[in-house]
């Protein structure tokens, strides 16, 4: 009998202790964005960093859809947590997942068919990325809703502005122009830059340049 009501005793002071464990919100945010940026440090999302990143126009758009899923994602997870089996957990979260990249698809169909026609297969497949079911596991899963909103708020700007960087650079120097706007006259790009195998090389250029910001940062301190 003692064993039978010690267990549901057990089991709320588990859930009051995960209440009272408090969070960073600036912290989270920021981490996503600069310490534990999603592309630069986790290196997780890459498919599409390195497959849509030939214009900047995508790349926003790629990030908008990105955000808007991890975000609402995440929130959605972080109600239901205390709901869901663990046997079933990723199932779960990949159901939740392919709601609103569902709602997402549907909304760029509707109004922003070019840029459906861009990004094609990518919009669906953000139902796999990396950085979406990483969030939802690793943290959503663990925390309370406002903080796992600004988890996916944070994670996300930090792929879009990876992505974005990308894109700039490769727009920008391989076609001369930027959100199809021209700023490089023609004659003076390098075409090279806007082929798929050029997204490797800035890439690994970035990842070397963000790496020797954080040494020089660990070093100062």
């Amino acid at each position: 009998m003692e064993r039978q009501t010690g267990k549901p005793i057990d089991v709320q002071k588990e859930k009051e202790k995960r209440k009272k464990k408090s969070v960073n919100l600036g912290k989270v945010f920021k981490d996503g964005i600069f310490s534990n940026n999603p592309v630069f440090v986790q290196m997780v999302g890459m498919c599409s960093v390195l497959a849509i990143s030939s214009s900047l126009s995508n790349a926003i758009g790629m990030g908008a859809a990105v955000i808007f899923v991890l975000t609402l994602s995440n929130l959605v997870i972080s109600v239901l947590r205390n709901f869901i089996p663990d046997e079933v957990r990723i199932p779960a979260f990949i159901v939740v997942i392919a709601s609103f990249v569902t709602m997402v698809q549907m909304i760029i169909k509707a109004y922003l068919p070019a840029l459906d026609q861009s990004l094609g297969i990518f919009i669906p497949l953000i139902v796999v990325n990396c950085i979406i079911l990483a969030r939802a596991e690793g943290f959503a899963s663990q925390q309370g809703p406002i903080a796992s909103i600004i988890d996916g708020i944070g994670q996300g700007l930090g792929y879009t502005i990876a992505i974005s960087i990308l894109a700039a650079i490769r727009e920008l120097f391989g076609n001369g122009t930027l959100l199809d706007n021209r700023i490089i006259p023609e004659d003076y790009t390098i075409g090279f830059l806007i082929q798929p195998a050029s997204s490797f090389i800035i890439l690994g250029i970035m990842f070397a340049v963000a790496a020797a910001i954080s040494n020089k940062k660990k070093n100062n301190k």
